[in-house]
């Protein structure tokens, strides 16, 4: 019988909505603190999953706006003409179906914050009339003509690089400056010290608080998987990991075999192995032909949606373009 890995005391250090045991957290905890006085713009970097959200609530509520709105808006789940109607709103007539005027999210966080996640993903056209906004506070609804005032605070996150997005001419550098000002790096769950064990045995308590299967323990095996993998989609991916164990497996310890394929160490060719003695009438499946049917599914069930595919996949989105041009899906 295999040991059993139980819960071990945790120091956690609790910041607003972020739980850690790692001192490159706890480091970000003070940066944030500090950040969070000013009025300066913050580019949050790090990548899918890691909580980048997380650190710009944490922003406002470390401001001198805490008691105003906080208003967010993923940048890569909308066509360009439905975003420039969610940040500056729209007048009546402005466009099919807009039949009465609707505040954008500008107006609705005025005095507070207005979070942009994948700000990269922002399209060209809309990148001019954000620029005007944090030049001169001023914003034109869509199909209006009448300029409204707004004060707001600019938080952004990517986890693209945006001086080679610049390079590439995807993306205005007056504006990559005016979005940098403060720049606060979000680190990789394996590189935060300790944090894999302590947001582990954090989900493992609040899905027991949930009621159904009680977990007191990991099997040594399933320990030894997770401290070994890179968990790309990060924090994430470790909650949707346990959460899966949890509904697919019973009795009081997470075993091996409850959690992912990845962790698992399935990454080998696949191969369809005959009856014997019976003609082989079926190809070999291999790990990429898997990999690609995974993206090209992920693909149709988001329209393409590159923000939502990385999600749904829970890999980073350079992770995505990379499988996409390697399986020639670009």
């Amino acid at each position: 019988m295999q040991p059993v890995v139980k819960r071990p005391d945790l120091n956690l250090v609790r910041f607003h909505q972020m739980i850690t045991v790692a001192p490159e957290m706890t480091a970000l905890f003070e940066k944030i603190r500090r950040a969070g006085r000013s009025d300066a713009t913050v580019l949050i970097r790090g990548e899918s999953g890691t909580g980048k959200e997380l650190v710009a609530d944490a922003l406002h509520r470390e401001s001198p706006r805490s008691t105003r709105p906080f208003q967010a808006v993923n940048c890569a789940t909308f066509t360009s003409e439905m975003l420039a109607s969610e940040l500056f709103g729209h007048v009546r007539g402005a466009f099919t179906g807009a039949i009465r005027d609707r505040k954008g999210l500008l107006a609705l966080a005025d005095k507070g914050t207005l979070f942009l996640d994948e700000v990269a993903e922002l399209p060209i056209d809309l990148q001019a009339r954000l620029l005007r906004v944090l030049q001169l506070k001023r914003f034109t609804p869509v199909g209006g003509t009448v300029e409204q005032e707004v004060d707001v605070r600019l938080l952004s996150a990517t986890n693209a690089a945006l001086r080679q997005l610049v390079t590439e001419g995807r993306f205005r550098e007056d504006l990559m400056y005016r979005l940098r000002v403060v720049v606060l790096y979000l680190p990789r769950l394996v590189e935060r010290t300790g944090d894999v064990q302590a947001l582990t045995w954090f989900f493992i308590d609040a899905f027991n608080e949930r009621g159904g299967r009680r977990v007191h323990g990991l099997s040594a095996d399933a320990w030894a998987a997770m401290r070994a993998y890179s968990w790309p989609g990060n924090i994430r991916e470790l909650r949707n990991n346990l959460e899966q164990a949890f509904v697919l497996g019973e009795g009081p310890v997470i075993e091996l075999d409850e959690l992912a394929p990845e962790l698992r160490g399935e990454g080998v060719e696949l191969v369809h192995v005959p009856e014997p003695d019976a003609p082989s009438t079926e190809p070999s499946v291999t790990l990429a032909d898997l990999e690609r049917k995974e993206l090209v599914e992920a693909w149709r069930a988001t329209g393409g949606n590159r923000g939502k595919m990385a999600e749904a996949l829970a890999i980073s989105r350079p992770t995505l373009y990379r499988r996409l041009k390697k399986h020639g899906l670009t």
